[in-house]
């Protein structure tokens, strides 16, 4: 049976006893939750889903362009950024790809699609799990494709911006597309977030991956997109899936998200507050923490080495780490949320290491 290896999987909760209780840690949604004025867009678009949906996203693309100051051409938008990830792989068909370790499982699932073969950058313990410029070294032009997720995930760190220009420029020399993964970059505070979209018009090898499900709340709604100047690239897109691969509600919420701006703002000064208490309640309960700049904490724990499990009972899923490629068993990350949760889940975590100390499992 499949099984999947992503958080946010309530589903499989609903079976035990606190399923409909579980307070979900392991999917890094925004905490402010879904806004009112996309729930209400979605409500009015329900009397159009009698027709098709526009295959070709126009007004959603048209408002997003202005959004992002790029050109309309240069977008591509689908049912989530995985989804894109499976075209993606489909339509550039790279035979040799670089990828982090950790990093999202996504990318190496969808390039195995297209029989990729995979050269893993593994990011290490002792280095606040930051890539180095010895990454420089793995590319190539024998390799097709560079993935990057910045901010990571699950560890949430940045990598350096000049390394990261420095890895576009070598992609451009060697010819290798270089895939950049933002999806998680709206939570970064401003003066530390460094986009590439600026650099579109003069990278053609350069592609973005963003994505509304966790800025904007909206996960279940599926709604992603990429952006590159590479325009035969987003014709091949289209052409290798279906036409009405983003609903009408979707493309509607879509529009609708992008006049959020003070819940944006507001929504990463909740973040900051929230993770900052978050990373000192559990360095104060012996986790290491890495410094995420996300709106997620990723942290070793060794003791109890069941700690999702426990957790679970309590009525918390956190994401355990250890399907992870380079990561073990004592790993976790947590998703950032309101206070009042946040309190909820500091207290089962030292309730049930208070547990597993009294019977001896640790």
């Amino acid at each position: 049976m499949y099984k999947s290896v992503h958080g946010g999987d309530i589903y499989s909760e609903q079976n035990n006893n606190i399923g409909k209780n579980i307070v979900d840690y392991s999917a890094n949604v925004n905490p402010l939750g879904l806004p009112a004025s996309v729930k209400e867009a979605i409500k009015n678009s329900i009397k159009n889903c009698v027709n098709y949906p526009d295959p070709l996203c126009r007004k959603l693309i048209e408002k997003l362009a202005k959004y992002l100051n790029i050109k309309k051409e240069y977008l591509f938008i689908s049912n989530g950024a995985a989804d894109v990830l499976f075209k993606l792989a489909l339509t550039v068909k790279p035979g040799r790809a670089v990828l982090l370790a950790p990093t999202f499982a996504d990318y190496e699932k969808a390039l195995r699609t297209v029989d990729c073969k995979f050269t893993y950058y593994e990011l290490q313990e002792e280095k606040n799990f930051i890539a180095g410029y010895d990454l420089l070294k793995k590319i190539n032009s024998r390799v097709d494709l560079v993935v990057i997720c910045n901010p990571n995930n699950p560890t949430g760190k940045l990598i350096d911006e000049y390394l990261l220009l420095e890895v576009l420029e070598k992609c451009c020399r060697t010819g290798t597309k270089l895939l950049l993964d933002e999806c998680f970059m709206d939570f970064v505070d401003g003066d530390k977030a460094y986009s590439l979209c600026s650099k579109l018009d003069k990278y053609h090898n350069l592609i973005i991956l963003k994505a509304f499900t966790k800025t904007y709340a909206m996960p279940g709604l599926r709604l992603g997109y990429c952006m590159t100047s590479d325009v035969s690239l987003i014709k091949g897109l289209h052409e290798n899936g279906q036409d009405w691969n983003v609903s009408i509600p979707a493309q509607a919420a879509g529009i609708a998200a992008l006049d959020e701006e003070n819940y944006l703002l507001a929504s990463k000064e909740l973040i900051r507050a929230e993770r900052q208490y978050l990373t000192s309640q559990l360095e104060g309960l012996g986790a290491k923490t890495f410094g995420s700049e996300a709106n997620y904490i990723f942290f070793k724990l060794e003791k109890p080495e069941n700690l999702a499990e426990l957790l679970r009972k309590h009525g918390f899923l956190i994401r355990e780490c250890n399907n992870y490629h380079n990561l073990g068993p004592t790993y976790y990350r947590i998703a950032v949320k309101t206070r009042y949760t946040n309190r909820a889940l500091i207290k089962a975590i030292k309730e049930v290491r208070r547990n597993a100390l009294i019977i001896g499992n640790y």
